[in-house]
């Protein structure tokens, strides 16, 4: 229990006054005291886990059960209007924000989101329903999603469409460039003439365009 409150503590940017922290510190006691054996020696940490969930709720306006299951590095950015279903599951490096609620879509299927690593949901947003978001997701603010996002995709509106999100190329350091060789790709709108003491002008292409 203890690993895991330093690894939210760390998550948290280290800030006690963190209220996701104060929740996840919760949470982790919730999980941990589901392992104490015989019943009646769990049923006082029990009661102590109710106050300490309702209080951190009442608080917070966050409401995380112990039932949930979450990854590694989950962070809750802000405060207020927090509602996650006992059903939902998180991936690693999961983030969300104030007023997102992930939930069933029906009372009478009991079934919540699964959710990839890397996941971040937006401000506001609503995801329901017996439904799977894949890795590398980003759910944007008030969005409402009730269908299944594949990996690598952004979901944004109401109702929420899914579109591909592109990828990052990374540039090549400083010292993995050959500055023997010449640059690939479009001249430059400047052509330098002259080989000593040229001066700078602009090019036909530059004029013409």
């Amino acid at each position: 229990m203890f690993e895991h409150i330093r690894a939210d503590y760390h998550a948290h940017g280290r800030s006690l006054g963190a209220q996701g922290l104060w929740v996840m510190t919760v949470y982790r006691f919730g999980r941990w005291r589901h392992g104490i054996r015989p019943r009646w020696v769990r049923m006082p940490f029990s009661f102590v886990y109710k106050v300490l969930y309702k209080t951190v709720q009442v608080l917070t306006g966050i409401e995380l059960p112990c039932e949930v299951t979450v990854g590694k590095n989950f962070v809750i950015d802000h405060f207020g209007g927090i509602v996650i279903s006992g059903y939902a599951k998180f991936g690693d490096n999961c983030r969300i924000r104030t007023g997102v609620v992930v939930g069933l879509a029906r009372v009478d299927d009991p079934c919540a989101p699964t959710f990839g690593d890397n996941v971040d949901i937006g401000a506001g947003a609503k995801v329901l329903g017996r439904i799977t978001i894949g890795d590398n997701v980003a759910i944007g603010a008030n969005s409402v999603v009730t269908r299944s996002v594949p990996s690598d995709s952004i979901a944004v509106g109401v109702p929420a469409k899914v579109k591909q999100r592109s990828r990052l190329h990374v540039l090549p350091e400083a010292g993995d460039i050959d500055l023997s060789e010449p640059l690939e790709g479009p001249p430059t709108d400047l052509e330098i003439i002259g080989a000593e003491g040229g001066s700078e002008r602009p090019s036909k292409r530059a004029i013409s365009a």
